[in-house]
Formats: C-alpha cells, structure tokens, sequence
C-alpha cells in the first residue's frame, strides 16, 4: 500500500479489497477513486498538502496529497500533522463536559463561582456569564482579542486576567457571537478544577484514553512528526511558506491550537459518535452529555461563513436538507480543517490543509464524499442571485464595532458598500477591506472582493438586531453591534 493512504487495523473487520472497502451496511468505499478526486481538487486549487480521514462503519482510512512544504518538497503522509486552528474548540468542549459528567461543574452556574477573579468590563453582566454560555458562543464575549501572555504555564490565567476589559460583542444570552475569549475562560476553569495547565489536561483525560498518539497542543512536541508548514498567497495561484509555522502565542491553546493528523480528529469523532466510548471500550463522556452536545442552543443568524445551521455545546449544527449532523471549522495563519459528522450514517470526515482554496477544496471534495456515503446534500456555494432584489439600504447604514474591527457601511449610487477595518490588538493584521454588497435578501448581502477565506467566493454579510432594538452586523459568525 502507498505510505499517502492508511487505514486503522482496530476498524470493525470490514471486508477489504484492493484499495477499497465495504461497511455492513454494503457501502462501497473506493479509497483508489478518493485519493484520486484528493490529487486533483488540491492541485486544482492551489493547496499545497491536504490530509484526509474517513470514518465508515467504526473504521477509519487516511488518504494525504502534496507536500508539506513548497520550498523542502517534503512529501505529505497519513502521519503528517497539521494545525487545526478553532477545531481545538471541540477537544476543550469535551474536556469541559467530562467535568459537568462528574459533578465538578454546574453548567448554569455562574463562571464566577469558579473563577472568582474572573470579571467583564460590565460588572452588572459578569454573573450572566454561565460555562453552558461560553460553549454555545452566547456569552456575549468576544472574539478577536489578541494578546500574548508569554509561553509560561500560567499564560491562560495571565490571558483571562487582561480580557477584563475587553468589551461585550452584546449582553450575555442576548445573541450567538462567536467567541475566542470564551474558550480561553473554559480552559482556566478546566486548569482550576484539574489542577493541571490545560495541555496536560488535555493529554491526561483525552489523548491518553483515545490513543491520540498523533495529537499534542505544543510546536516543540509536533517537531516529533512530519508537520505540515503553513502557506499564504494570492487567490488562484501556488501559495508560498509562511515566515514562521506558527504565529499564535501559546494562550491560543483552548480556542485555537491542537495540532493533528486528519485520522486521530476522526477517532476524536468516533468516540461522540459511539455515545462517549473509545475504541478499547473506555468511556470517556456519558451518552447522555454526548448527546447534550449535539442539542441545539441557539440558530446561527450567518448560516454560510461555517456553514452552520446553530450551535450547541461546542458543536457546530448543520441541517441537510433534513439530515442532521455536526462538526467544526478551523483556521490558523495559513492551514484549514474541517469536520463533518453525519450521525444517521455513522460516517465522518476530517480534512486538514496547509494554504490555498482550502476552503475550495473542502466545498467540492465534501459534497462528493457526503452524498456518496452519507445520503447528504450539501448547499451551493452562497453568492447573491443572477438579478439581485432591490432593497433599501438606508436604515443599515452606520458604524458597526467590536473589539478588534470598525465596520462602516455606506450607500453609495443605491448600493451598499462596506468598509472592513482591523484595530485594537488586530491593527496590523491586514490594511482595511473595500467591500460591495450585493443584496441576497433584505437582510443578507454577499461582499465582493474578499476571496475564498470567508466562503467560496463572497463574503456573507448579516444584518440583524439584538433584543432591545440595537442593530448589528454578523461577519464571520462575530457580532458587531451599531454604535453610530
């Protein structure tokens, strides 16, 4: 067998043939035909390396294409580990359910009462702030507050300690605003109930009784492996190496760093959808908190940026046209997964890239994958219709801000046009962004000449209200509400 492709021999004894499978179920997995669609949508849309795992009938086989690094020409293989950026959420979720699972956490209870230093720039608003909150991205908390608290073990405490003042997106439970600081909060109360720094947490109670032996938090232990560089460049053309792999401080951990092999993300995945058991039968949830997880909290108002239909407790939802299922985004400086969970079909899907359309890569290589094993039909990519509705722009127009980003919306000739502006901590993250908006609906526009970062080729942009009245603007599942 080629070293790109791999299998795990603790599968179910599916029959096997030559570059192939078949599940109980009679489905036919092709793996030849599969590395073969991997070869040709990564080189067609200018990812360097991709890594892909399939979880079919309790067993999951590896596929990788490309190289890790443009400038080494290192090959990509089934044990290469990638970044995973936000993906780390789920391993931090978990984490923090194993503590609700054993009593040592009340999810409804205020942060405070086991963080009692933990405080936001409203002090009204902090005892509104409960861990089932942080989870479900409802705590009103932001997210792209950048702050490096150095590389000691208390960098989490440090990180938590100067998020203090950082303002609310909106008021805790009002609304789904996607949150970084959020998880950085659930990793210290992981660290203060455990007693441990949250990656040894993490291997203690997750990688050890997974076999994740391919899955660590730090990049000193990914230099052990063949780890995939990270790449940047123009939309349609070979990206190049990033100046460094990593530019993340080690206080990204909980919300944005665990680094993997696309086939230990999906044995993370096996174990939700075998009801909390790992593979050696060693329970790690219950079935009840697996399946708390996966219950809706609250409906994303942005159902295009990850795709996500709502949120539960940690979880992305997604809505196929009926058939449910979960998963996750992720994004580091340069490399993208992804994770699709189909729980009615028992399969899983993990990608991992370095640079490029990944998110391309991802759209065309799912759809394919889903249908064939899971029965899913995924969505078109989001752009506005071939004649756009006319709608009145006038009551949008404004100065939308959360911490990190100015959003001015203009009109001008009739159509609506928006600044995107990066301040605060993020100021020399990229130059301002010109966006047209194009209307998809009254309230949902499509930004033009952002490029496949956001989406497929436009950018969606939401317009919505908070509960008293305030307007607010959803990019990229953040909430930034109207200020002038």
């Amino acid at each position: 067998m080629p070293k790109n492709v791999s299998w795990d021999e603790q599968g179910n004894g599916d029959a096997r043939g030559e570059w192939g499978t078949w599940d109980s179920a009679g489905r036919k997995l092709d793996l030849a035909h599969w590395q073969s669609r991997l070869d040709e949508l990564r080189a067609r849309h200018h990812v360097p390396a991709a890594s892909l795992a399939i979880l079919v009938d309790g067993a999951v086989h590896e596929l990788a294409s490309g190289v890790l690094h443009r400038g080494t020409g290192v090959e990509a293989t089934t044990d290469s580990v990638f970044q995973m950026g936000s993906i780390a959420k789920v391993y931090t979720a978990t984490l923090i359910m194993q503590l609700a699972d054993s009593g040592q956490l009340d999810l409804d209870a205020p942060v405070v009462d086991v963080l009692p230093d933990f405080s936001v720039a409203d002090p009204e608003l902090t005892r509104a702030i409960t861990t089932r909150r942080l989870l479900s991205h409802t705590s009103g908390l932001t997210c792209d507050f950048t702050y490096d608290s150095g590389r000691g073990d208390d960098c989490l405490a440090k990180y938590v300690e100067a998020s203090k003042g950082v303002p609310l997106d909106c008021p805790p439970g009002e609304a789904l605003s996607y949150s970084s600081i959020g998880y950085n909060v659930l990793g210290r109360i992981i660290e203060v109930l455990t007693g441990k720094i949250w990656d040894e947490a993490l291997k203690d109670l997750l990688f050890t009784p997974l076999g994740l032996d391919h899955t660590m938090t730090l990049p000193e232990e990914a230099l052990r492996f063949r780890a995939a560089m990270s790449h940047l460049g123009e939309p349609g053309q070979d990206p190049d190496p990033a100046p460094s792999w990593d530019l993340m401080p080690r206080s990204a951990g909980p919300y944005g760093r665990v680094i993997a092999t696309a086939g230990d993300l999906a044995r993370l995945a096996r174990m939700h959808l075998a009801g909390g058991v790992a593979q050696d039968g060693t329970r790690v949830l219950s079935e009840e908190t697996v399946a708390l997880m996966q219950r809706r909290v609250v409906d994303s108002p942005d159902k295009w940026s990850v795709s996500a239909d709502g949120w539960g407790l940690g979880w992305t939802l997604y809505d196929w046209n009926g058939v449910q299922g979960y998963g996750h985004d992720g994004a580091s400086i340069g490399q993208y997964g992804y994770l699709r969970v189909v729980p009615s079909a028992g399969v899983a899907v993990a990608l991992l890239t370095n640079g490029g359309g990944a998110r391309e890569l991802y759209a065309a290589l799912y759809r394919e994958l889903l249908a064939e094993l899971a029965g899913v039909t995924m969505p078109d990519a989001f752009a506005p219709p071939a004649e756009p509705p006319v709608v009145d722009f006038a009551p949008l127009v404004g100065t939308y801000r959360r911490e990190g980003v100015v959003i001015t919306v203009t009109e001008r000739d009739g159509a609506g046009h928006m600044v995107y502006e990066f301040v605060d901590g993020m100021k020399d993250f990229s130059e301002p962004l010109e966006i047209d908006l194009v209307p998809v609906t009254e309230t949902v526009f499509a930004g033009t000449g952002v490029g496949a970062a956001f989406s497929e080729g436009y950018m969606p942009v939401i317009f919505s209200a908070l509960m008293d009245g305030t307007g607010c603007v959803y990019i990229g599942m953040r909430c930034g509400p109207k200020v002038a």
